[in-house]
This record gives structure tokens, C-alpha cells and sequence, in this order.
């Protein structure tokens, strides 16, 4: 879902510089954190809850948070700032190009939650899980990463398990309705507000081969 548009939203961003960041070309994040450790990236933070949730319960670990939207990624900010989460970083940016944006296994795991399913043929170019995508992660994570899916959309899990199998990814821990408050689980907004629906939630992990060539 698209937001309107705020005026002013970018100048407002600037009051989170420290937050905020702009990509590094080709990696640099240790730099950019201050310290080299293992990291994880979500695509499309939403205002930030599990992002911000993730980077506290692993301090040891360093997170970037990419989003599209200015208007998101200003909530997102002002969440994580107010955190003062030392080990998350966010950045305004066109998930296409994410693999431009970070070493070739820099990245250690991939999170999408409850992307965009665009449902419609013509649009299956554009998910996050489709083979075009998975081609730029299989660049930038480390042999043996996995990309960590959830989403409520029972059309999009299914055909995002196809791609996963056609790119020769292993799939674990399958489950087309995730119970609430397990192990390593953190809810999103859209989570939050999908379960008071009683809608199922669908999670898998499609673990990247350690032979990493297309």
C-alpha cells in the first residue's frame, strides 16, 4: 500500500542522519556501523517494529532496514531513534538494485515480511520472491544464508515456494500457519493486525546453496 505523499517528509528525514544512511557502493558497512559483524537486511521495514524488535534481541548482529517509501521509513526512524539502537541502520531504496549495495556474501540473512503480493501475471516480475530477485541474492549473501519469508497471502507463499525450488534453494520449516510467540518469532505491524483478523500467517526459510553460481 502506497501512502500520500507529505510535503517536507525528506527535510524531515534529516533530523535521523545517524539512522538514515545513504548505501555505500558495493558494500562498506563496517564502516558505516563502526564495527564488522554479522548482518542481517529486512526489505521493506514498515514502521519499523520488527526490525527495531530483531536488533534488540541480538545486539551482537548488525541490521539494515530497506524501504521505498519516505513516509514509512520516517516512522521507522523515529522508532529506531528513540530505541537508540546502535546496530540498525536504515536507508530510503529501490530494492532492485540491492545488489549493488553490499559486498558479494556480506549478507548473512534476508528478511521479507509481508511484502507486496502483486498478484496480477504481468506484475510477478516486481516480487520480492521471484527468480529475478533471488538472482541478486544469491550475489550478496554469504554461502549458506537464508532469506526468512512471511506473508498472508496463501497465492504468493505457494508460488514463492515454486520459485524457491526452480532456483535450487532448500526449503525448511514450512508452515502455512505460523502459531503466535514461538521460537525467534517477531511480529510486524501487518502481522499484529492480520492475527486479530484470524487470517494464517505462512513462513519458510529457503536456505541459499553454499555453492553460490547461478
Amino acid at each position: 500500500m502506497r501512502l500520500r505523499r507529505k510535503p517536507g517528509i525528506a527535510e524531515a528525514l534529516k533530523r535521523y542522519e545517524g539512522v538514515v544512511v545513504a548505501p555505500p557502493p558495493g558494500g562498506g558497512w563496517p564502516v558505516i556501523f563502526g564495527r564488522a559483524a554479522p548482518l542481517h537486511v529486512e526489505l521493506g521495514i514498515g514502521k519499523g517494529a520488527f526490525i527495531s524488535a530483531m536488533a534488540a534481541k541480538a545486539p551482537a548482529l548488525n541490521f539494515v532496514g530497506i524501504e521505498a517509501q519516505r513516509e514509512v521509513l520516517y516512522q521507522a526512524a523515529k522508532r529506531v531513534a528513540a530505541q537508540e539502537a546502535a546496530n540498525v541502520r536504515l536507508l530510503h531504496f529501490d530494492a532492485a538494485g540491492i545488489d549493488t549495495i553490499f559486498a558479494p556474501g556480506e549478507v548473512e540473512r534476508l528478511y521479507i515480511n509481508f511484502c507486496d503480493p502483486w498478484p496480477k501475471k504481468r506484475h510477478a516480475k516486481r516480487r520480492l520472491t521471484g527468480g529475478r530477485f533471488l538472482a541478486k541474492y544469491r550475489t550478496i549473501l554469504a554461502p549458506g544464508g537464508a532469506l526468512h519469508f512471511k506473508t498472508d497471502n496463501a497465492a504468493l507463499f505457494a508460488s514463492s515456494l515454486e520459485e524457491f525450488a526452480a532456483a535450487g534453494l532448500a526449503v525448511r520449516n514450512v508452515t502455512f500457519d505460523l502459531p503466535a510467540g514461538g521460537e525467534d518469532d517477531v511480529m510486524t505491524e501487518y502481522e499484529a493486525r492480520f492475527r486479530t483478523m484470524g487470517m494464517k500467517i505462512h513462513r519458510c526459510e529457503a536456505v541459499f546453496p553454499v555453492n553460490q553460481k547461478a
